[in-house]
């Protein structure tokens, strides 16, 4: 059964075993301390900081919640022991025939137990916390949906964009250029408008994963998580902004957003592994409406030095999405794509291909680099033979020292699509291009016959031996 909400998502995640709870963590960076350690390394379990000082003891941070492939396939309602590459490529069948099914609205909702307004709004009412030691502020927007309509078309767009509280009733917004938040909310600006914004808090771990990805302009997210789902979202109408809210959400705030009505904001640790964009004057919300649970948990996605949980999920549906855009742009022959954890699953793609023709690897390459899921801060691609694995730096490292001449198979591309959370973008008072290398490490075309063969076991040889002694190779210290 899909699940409906944050909460029933983490008891199916704490039957797992995958949750720990934390007693008494404060709010002020010794909570995003130890956030920062357990994401380190990819399988630790969730976080869920109760008894936070100052704050309601039933108050609650949910956090590292997609750092386990375990709790990706849960969130994706797919068998929790399926395998990285396995998730790519069930990712990949399915998306092309996605059936979206629409959100259905509700009157009422358990977001609606407690309703703020006027001198009752208070965002720091809940135990926001500063997640990094140098951040500009308080953080309550990070695993968050930011609830858009397009005024053109009525396109429904949920965005995951930091938030950071300024006091009690006011909130400052910040969307890297080209971002489907920011097109719409220009859109309301040159009209000479204040844009609505809805920011959920915490909501479906699903909601969040889509909302952080490339889905194609015009599509909303809510649709996309009910084909996953094979039922719709149910939401309800913001009683300030008329946006659709999930009806189960733990916290939402409602406002809307000037371009002449700004505050500074940052610096803030971002998915990179920097404090991004430095401070700069950004929108502010100014907020109409809060509404919550009661007992709230808020969903925490602190980003950090990669892997982080802003960004190791997120490379799984990437490649996906990577793969079927090369395959719409008419490149045959993939076999594999992995957006490597390291480059914050962004800054390096990795394309497995069987090379059917003479510029064929070339080609994969500078599409990669450039089709909608992958064009977005991307630093190296990396193009290797199908007997590659993809996700295994190793494999990828030994392609490119033994099967790439720098004189002949790299490219540079200048002037791509980049962001002020870059901190090699430039030119230095926009910060918005940055430069990309493509790295053929595919065997030449010209010498696929005579190329030296690789000095390991064959396939049947391997299936004999692991058959033979599967005692050895059954160990967990061999699987492990």
């Amino acid at each position: 059964m899909p699940n409906k909400d944050l909460r029933e998502w983490m008891i199916k995640a704490e039957e797992l075993g995958e949750v720990q709870r934390v007693e008494g963590a404060h709010w002020d960076i010794e909570l995003g301390a130890i956030v920062d350690l357990f994401q380190r390394k990819t399988g630790r379990p969730a976080l869920l900081f109760n008894n936070i000082p100052g704050y309601p003891k039933n108050y609650r941070i949910l956090s590292n919640t997609l750092m386990s492939l375990g709790r990706i396939a849960l969130t994706l309602e797919m068998p929790t022991e399926t395998k990285a590459v396995d998730m790519v490529k069930a990712w990949r069948e399915l998306w092309p025939k996605l059936e979206r099914i629409p959100p259905q609205e509700v009157s009422d909702g358990p977001v609606l137990e407690n309703i703020n307004t006027g001198d009752e709004i208070n965002l720091l009412k809940f135990p926001v916390p500063k997640w990094h030691e140098l951040d500009g502020g308080r953080y309550i927007g990070t695993g968050c949906l930011v609830i858009m309509r397009d005024p053109d078309t009525g396109w429904v767009n949920l965005g995951t964009y930091r938030v950071m509280v300024h006091d009690e009733k006011n909130a400052a917004l910040y969307i890297s250029p080209g971002k489907h938040g920011r097109i719409i909310r220009e859109k309301y600006w040159k009209r000479g408008q204040a844009c609505p914004v809805a920011i959920a808090c915490g909501q479906d771990p699903l909601l969040y994963f889509l909302s952080s990805v490339e889905i194609p302009y015009g599509w909303s997210e809510y649709d996309v998580a009910g084909a996953i789902r094979k039922e719709p979202v149910e939401v309800i109408k913001g009683p300030a902004t008329g946006l659709p809210i999930p009806a189960s959400a733990e916290i939402v705030f409602e406002g809307e957003v000037r371009d002449d009505d700004r505050l500074d904001e940052g610096p803030f640790g971002e998915w990179t592994g920097y404090y991004g964009s430095g401070i700069r004057p950004e929108p502010v919300i100014r907020v109409k409406t809060v509404l919550h649970r009661n007992d709230p948990i808020l969903l925490g996605a602190p980003p950090q030095v990669p892997p982080c949980d802003v960004t190791f999920p997120r490379g799984l549906l990437r490649s996906g999405l990577i793969w079927d855009e090369l395959e719409k742009a008419g490149v045959p022959g993939i076999q594999g794509v992995w957006a490597h954890e390291a480059g914050g699953s962004r800054l390096m793609l990795i394309i497995a291909i069987k090379q059917l023709y003479g510029g064929h690897s070339k080609q994969a390459g500078l599409i990669a680099s450039q089709c909608h899921a992958g064009a977005y801060a991307n630093r190296l691609v990396v193009v290797v033979d199908e007997d590659i694995d993809p996700s295994d730096t190793n494999q990828v490292l030994w392609a490119i020292c033994t099967r790439s001449n720098p004189e002949e198979d790299v490219e540079i591309i200048r002037k791509c699509w980049s962001t002020p959370l870059d901190p090699m973008a430039y030119p230095p008072e926009l910060r918005i291009f940055n430069s990309r290398m493509v790295i053929d490490a595919c065997r030449p075309w010209e010498r696929l016959e005579t190329f030296p063969p690789v000095a390991t076991i064959s396939q049947e040889l391997r299936q004999q031996i692991e058959a033979k002694w599967a005692y050895l190779f059954d160990a967990p210290y061999f699987r492990g």
